[in-house]
């Protein structure tokens, strides 16, 4: 039924949903589907979303921002990637890779690069991002930047850190390359996320 259609799910089983069910276009950063009157869900409360969804979808966009401000309804929570944890990806049984993943979750803080981490695992540039992605299904740059992403997720979450200090901290040294792949991959931005999550 989904096959070749996009799909979403609760951020916590993507990655078993992607391993079984290989021919559906997983979507696991959106709260919801639609396609052809199909539709799909990430999360126990996104029932709420899809309401809200189709209300405006077929009777406009004002009765939709009615019904949300009469229900309470956030608008903003069409994305669920700020909800994830990222895991390590490490259910795999490539020691080669899972060698290269310890070694950029120990050095996340530095401004690591691929071409260091190939060259840590004793394999070319090409090899090592080939047999990355096949062992993860995704590539050795966007592994590292998750991974730092988590960690800065985290030291948002825990503590009051000046965002810029923290920037640096996860291995970045420009705060506009930080604070756009931070957004690119949750959604919202570091101040917005620690406006959510953080300690009061």
């Amino acid at each position: 039924m989904l096959e070749g259609k996009p799909c979403t799910s609760h951020w916590a089983v993507i990655d078993d949903m992607r391993q079984r069910f290989p021919k559906v276009d997983l979507q696991p950063d959106s709260v919801l589907t639609d396609q052809n009157g199909t539709y799909t869900g990430g999360g126990a409360f996104s029932s709420l979303n899809l309401v809200l969804y189709l209300v405006e979808k077929f009777c406009g966009h004002d009765v939709g921002v009615q019904v949300a401000k009469n229900f309470s309804i956030h608008r903003d929570h069409m994305n669920q990637a700020h909800f994830s944890v990222f895991n390590g990806l490490n259910r795999h049984g490539d020691k080669a890779i899972l060698n290269a993943q310890d070694f950029i979750e120990m050095h996340y803080r530095e401004d690591i690069s691929v071409e260091q981490v190939a060259s840590h695992v004793n394999m070319s540039k090409r090899n090592f991002i080939r047999r990355f992605k096949q062992a993860i299904q995704i590539t050795p740059l966007e592994y590292i930047q998750r991974v730092k992403i988590e960690a800065a997720k985290k030291a948002l979450e825990g503590g009051k850190q000046n965002i810029q200090a923290l920037t640096y901290d996860v291995g970045y040294n420009d705060s506009k390359t930080f604070r756009s792949t931070f957004k690119r991959f949750t959604g919202v931005t570091p101040q917005d996320y620690r406006n959510k999550y953080g300690r009061l």
